[in-house]
């Protein structure tokens, strides 16, 4: 198409999951459901291991950060989607599709980063106990938060930087419940093979790289584990096998929608959704709720909290 005849685009029009009322109002109640389950679930692991001076450590400050970029992963889109549904309103501004495109690369790629730090963390822990904490420092794990959001930073200021200068033309329809730069590009008015090599380069090398990475880390310490400790093996095994299944319905999704960016939006949505949604409310449950030291923890904050109201004198006025 003749870039001179695009038209300046001032909105959007989010075509959602789905047409179907009886369909909306299923997934309206499904996804606020898993938002506050999120919100709340995140939340509480963010203040257990604030409070609780036995968590001090440096797999629960990663897991602090994690369950902080979770909650925001979670609510760049899925709050305006819910009360889209509610009030029939589909339509984004430009400059708000390209904050929804910002934020949701800085989100993503700030936990690409921590996923990874997470597993080295799990790596000397298992492979190297005796320097752990030589190794792992509050230095190092504070380097580790600050780079993976500079590197967040940076991968999503370049996806910006690059939606910016594309001419849009022709239909103003994304059709997902979101604005990401697969759905997004198929409106512009620039040569497919372009915009493919764009999004292959720039996030999907990336997040299939990452995950070999953090693939090859567990099978390290699944063999290391095999070899010094029998009976630590199912300990292990079970731990690593929660993690890589985080790391599975978060990294599967973005390898398949970024290194196959015309791939049918159908799959696209649905993929969206297990990244965006469901892995967000996943963490909480897989990290926290099968780890003893984190129930304990809970537990000890729920007391505490229970004697602090008794203690405290009632006033009526």
């Amino acid at each position: 198409m003749d870039v001179d005849n695009k038209s300046t685009v001032s909105e959007f029009i989010l075509l959602g999951l789905s047409d179907s009322w009886e369909v909306q109002m299923f997934f309206f109640s499904v996804f606020s459901l898993f938002y506050v389950v999120t919100v709340v679930g995140n939340s509480l692991i963010v203040l257990t291991v604030i409070a609780d001076a036995h968590l001090h450590s440096p797999m629960y400050f990663l897991l602090t950060n994690l369950s902080i970029i979770d909650m925001s992963l979670a609510s760049f889109a899925t709050p305006k989607m819910i009360i889209d549904y509610l009030t029939g309103h589909n339509t984004i501004s430009f400059d708000g599709c390209i904050t929804q495109i910002f934020f949701l690369h800085l989100f993503t790629g700030t936990e690409i980063i921590l996923l990874m730090a997470m597993s080295f963390d799990r790596y000397v822990a298992i492979c190297k106990p005796l320097r752990y904490t030589s190794i792992l420092s509050p230095q190092v794990c504070g380097a580790f938060a600050v780079a993976s959001w500079v590197v967040g930073v940076v991968h999503a200021t370049s996806q910006v930087l690059f939606a910016l200068t594309l001419p849009f033309c022709g239909s103003n329809e994304v059709d997902s419940f979101f604005c990401d730069l697969p759905v997004v590009f198929q409106l512009a008015c620039v040569d497919a093979y372009v915009l493919g090599f764009f999004m292959i380069s720039t996030s999907g090398m990336i997040a299939l790289s990452c995950f070999i990475l953090l693939l090859n880390s567990y099978i390290v310490v699944l063999v290391t584990v095999r070899r010094h400790s029998s009976g630590g093996l199912s300990k292990a095994f079970s731990t690593c096998t929660a993690h890589f299944l985080v790391v599975f319905m978060f990294f599967g999704p973005c390898i398949f929608i970024y290194m196959w960016p015309q791939n049918s939006f159908v799959i696209e949505k649905i993929l969206s959704v297990f990244y965006t949604i469901f892995t967000p409310v996943l963490n909480p449950v897989i990290y926290t709720l099968r780890n003893q030291e984190v129930k304990t923890a809970t537990r000890r904050l729920k007391i505490r909290f229970l004697r602090s109201n008794k203690a405290s004198p009632s006033h009526y006025f």
